[in-house]
């Protein structure tokens, strides 16, 4: 049935579609590069049609076989793609000749997820940990260059470079598209829990666009995170992980008003907090507790989440318990957005001039260089000092660099809030 406005609606179903679409072709042509061009060339090809025609009844089977027509055409062209028709005949047989539903099917690897198996494909060793990750967030998360480069806190230019050497790196080796075991299955999970973890970060506070939260984003980093410590029971890190993220997703329903204006954390009304979810997140986090040793990031980040998660009211939150797991993350996983957190937690159990201390020893770090959350946590700390004019600047600054429009908004009403009340610095 034709849409009304089918660039919108091209747009959403892209959105939903393009990781997939991107796993099923990386699959067939063993190549993430030339997958994620076929699946460009059936977007462009959606749109020049759907605005005529109307989007299809199942966008994403029409999607897909654009895109395999285009790859069997690529296949019959040239010495290395008719090399490649031949590996892949000799795998798959008859799956080319199959429609978009039976060739979905067809393609599922053995732990049932093709979309599992395109992130360990993307979390080869022979890529460095920054480079995995990128790309795992780029052909997964469905993440732009720049939001990439935003979640890692470096330049866009660093950022494209590296997806473009990973994916020739990945072609070059011929990697099989497969999801490992036993020893090789370890050294790839770091680098997939990181890729959930900021695929779910960019979904639960957007770093840009128009949207605070990205729903889609989110339930894809839980289901792919539900799935991966089901396949790694004895991984207390991947435990931990779905601890934290099924945590954090039960605030979602609370996170925005009515109006669609974001609502902070101390703000928000806790009963509409999903208590399945966080059922879920402590349940996780008390099976990452019971595997031996000692908790790690996403451990004890899960930890300071079950402390919000068991506070019936903002008021009741045990700020002292979270400074301390902040102090014991910041050993396990050092960083200066870690020692950011940190200082939220210590103007929260122990005054806005303890979290200004640390604020004013991290200040002058490259990695927070232009980093919006560090002016707005130091205007926060000076609004409870009732330094109104320079909390009002600092929120004013963190607007200047935030480049998502409801937290402009947010950061800009809270300057205006400042300017509002009295000064007493």
């Amino acid at each position: 049935m034709p849409s009304s406005d089918p660039r919108r609606a091209i747009e959403a179903v892209w959105r939903i579609e393009s990781a997939r679409l991107v796993a099923g072709l990386a699959r067939m042509v063993r190549d993430v590069g030339l997958a994620e061009d076929l699946a460009q060339d059936a977007l462009v090809a959606a749109l020049e049609s759907w605005p005529r025609s109307g989007v299809p009844d199942n966008p994403g089977a029409w999607l897909m076989a654009t895109a395999k027509n285009r790859a069997i055409d690529l296949m019959r062209r040239g010495a290395r793609l008719e090399r490649k028709q031949e590996e892949l005949a000799r795998e798959v047989g008859i799956r080319l000749a199959l429609d978009g539903a039976e060739l979905e099917a067809a393609l599922d690897d053995e732990v049932g997820d093709e979309l599992l198996g395109l992130m360990f494909v993307c979390c080869h060793p022979l890529l460095s940990r920054q480079a995995r990750v990128a790309l795992t967030l780029r052909l997964l998360g469905g993440l732009s260059t720049a939001e990439i480069a935003r979640a890692f806190l470096v330049a866009e230019p660093t950022i494209a470079q590296r997806l473009v050497r990973a994916k020739r790196t990945l072609r070059d080796a011929r990697v099989p598209f497969e999801v490992p075991r036993g020893d090789e299955l370890a050294a790839r999970l770091p680098a997939v829990l990181e890729a959930i973890y900021l695929v779910f970060n960019e979904g639960y506070a957007a770093s840009a666009g128009e949207d605070w939260i990205r729903p889609a984003l989110c339930e894809e980093a839980l289901r792919l995170g539900r799935i991966l410590a089901a396949l790694a029971p004895a991984e207390p890190e991947a435990h931990g992980l779905i601890a934290l993220l099924e945590i954090q997703a039960s605030r979602a329903a609370a996170r925005l008003a009515p109006d669609g204006q974001p609502v902070l954390l101390l703000d928000q009304d806790r009963n509409r907090w999903d208590p399945l979810l966080i059922g879920r997140g402590l349940a996780a986090l008390k099976r990452a507790e019971a595997l031996p040793g000692p908790l790690g990031p996403y451990g004890v980040q899960a930890a300071i989440a079950a402390c919000h998660a068991r506070a019936r009211e903002a008021a009741e939150t045990d700020w002292v318990r979270i400074a301390a797991l902040y102090d014991a993350l910041a050993q396990v996983a050092p960083s200066p957005v870690v020692e950011l957190n940190r200082a939220v937690a210590l103007t929260m159990a122990f005054g806005p001039e303890a979290g200004l201390e640390l604020l004013d020893r991290i200040a002058a770090e490259p990695a927070l260089a232009g980093y919006h959350l560090l002016p707005s946590v130091r205007g926060d700390a000076l609004a409870r000092l009732g330094r109104g004019a320079e909390a009002a600047a600092e929120f004013r600054r963190a607007a200047e660099l935030t480049a998502n429009a409801r937290e402009r908004e947010l950061l800009l009403r809270r300057a205006t809030e400042c300017d509002r009340g009295p000064d007493l610095g």
